[in-house]
């Protein structure tokens, strides 16, 4: 069982955990969630590899981890990488495939939530083809780098509650468009591909594993209107307390990285492969509706969890191990 729970912070989560010669990538390093992982990872000695899609975004927002490396002597650079294109993605697996330095841990972090009806550069929702299929490409590309004994964190969020997979109609061309139900899609395609590459490859002892990092209010939450997100934590606040739960709360920037460097650097490799995790503790099963802890099990199914990796092979057009 962790020691800490979900008012942990990244630093009170790695206190006396030394990185140093470990090497890891972090994707969405222009603000919020992927910032602190890198700077709490790179404060510990690891050379941080941060991926965003604007550069110049990104190397204004992380003056604070290029201090906490230079402090510790260890190093990071940042790549370019637009997860809604797979041109970009490839480019980006290309250049760190040429490159050849191993990774020790891959953190999957970036995302969108909940915009109005989009396509990405390759034809697919926005939402499932960031979040998941961007992924989804780029790591399956750079997974021969990733050491024996490494690992995945993908983020995922409690927001997979919203909807399972639609492996039919992955990009709402058969359907009404629901901002929410499209997010909730993503997020479980996320927890799920968890489970696959996790099954893919403990063989030689690469775990990964889904997080939720928790409701904080990051850049994450621009498409989605205040009045919108304010009935949204209203309804999960009304939920938990017609449960019995502990009451609702938002999370500081801090505290909803935690779960991403506990299952990256801290918790048990095979206490959290293969599953979801919230609140720096492998998460419970729980099939109630609404927003609230636990995951669904259609989100962990192993089957569904082959299924969506085959779609997902169709959909970019490769084959992966």
């Amino acid at each position: 069982m962790s020691r800490f729970d979900s008012r942990s912070t990244t630093d009170e989560v790695l206190a006396g955990v030394d990185l140093r010669g470990k090497r890891i990538l972090v994707t969405g390093v222009s603000a919020g969630l992927g910032v602190e992982t890198a700077r709490a990872l790179a404060a510990r000695g690891a050379d941080v590899v941060g991926a965003a899609r604007n550069l110049a975004k990104a190397e204004g927002a992380t003056a604070a981890v290029r201090a906490a490396a230079a402090a510790i002597g260890s190093s990071f650079a940042l790549i370019q990488l637009d997860l809604a294109s797979l041109a970009s993605v490839r480019a980006a697996a290309d250049a760190l495939v040429a490159d050849g330095r191993p990774l020790d841990i891959v953190i999957a972090n970036a995302g969108v939530m909940s915009p109005v009806l989009g396509r990405t550069a390759d034809g697919f929702e926005t939402q499932f083809g960031t979040n998941h299929l961007g992924h989804f490409t780029l790591v399956n590309r750079i997974a021969p780098l990733i050491r024996d004994g490494g690992r995945l964190v993908i983020v995922a969020s409690g927001g997979h509650r919203f909807a399972d997979v639609d492996l039919a109609d992955p990009n709402f061309e058969a359907q009404p468009y629901d901002p929410w139900v499209a997010y909730g899609r993503s997020k479980t395609a996320n927890i799920l591909f968890a489970v696959e590459f996790d099954r893919r490859h403990k063989a030689r002892a690469i775990r990964a594993a889904a997080v939720h990092p928790g409701a904080i209010a990051t850049d994450l939450g621009r498409d989605v209107p205040p009045e919108q997100m304010a009935a949204l934590f209203e309804q999960i606040t009304a939920a938990a307390k017609a449960s019995g739960e502990a009451p609702f709360e938002q999370k500081s920037i801090e505290q909803g990285a935690a779960t991403s460097v506990w299952a990256a650097a801290v918790a048990e490799a095979d206490a959290i492969g293969g599953r979801y995790c919230e609140d720096c503790q492998v998460g419970e099963i729980d099939d109630r509706d609404g927003i609230r802890p636990g995951v669904r099990p259609y989100a962990l199914d192993p089957d569904s969890a082959k299924a969506l990796w085959a779609r997902s092979e169709d959909l970019v057009g490769e084959r992966f191990r």
